[in-house]
């Protein structure tokens, strides 16, 4: 997997303006995320003002249909 991503053009590096946004966010990432670790949905809920994380337990990388509702629940709670 290493070689896949390695070789990735990650420029120009669209990361850096995350402080920039500014509207209310929701992060959703699943723990069992093979390809990035829970650590990486945290450091963007961190880069983006007032942003809120929501870890999916039994997700991957895809929306499992199961977590529809949870999803559109924090997705209201926004403001």
């Amino acid at each position: 997997m290493g070689m896949v991503f390695s070789g990735l053009d990650c420029t120009p590096r669209r990361r850096e303006r995350l402080p920039e946004i500014e509207v209310p966010t929701l992060v959703v990432h699943g723990r069992r995320d093979p390809f990035f670790p829970v650590g990486n949905g945290e450091a963007i809920a961190r880069e983006i003002p007032g942003a809120r994380l929501l870890v999916l337990e039994k997700a991957a990388t895809a929306i499992p249909e199961a977590a529809i509702d949870e999803v559109i629940e924090a997705m209201l709670t926004l403001g």
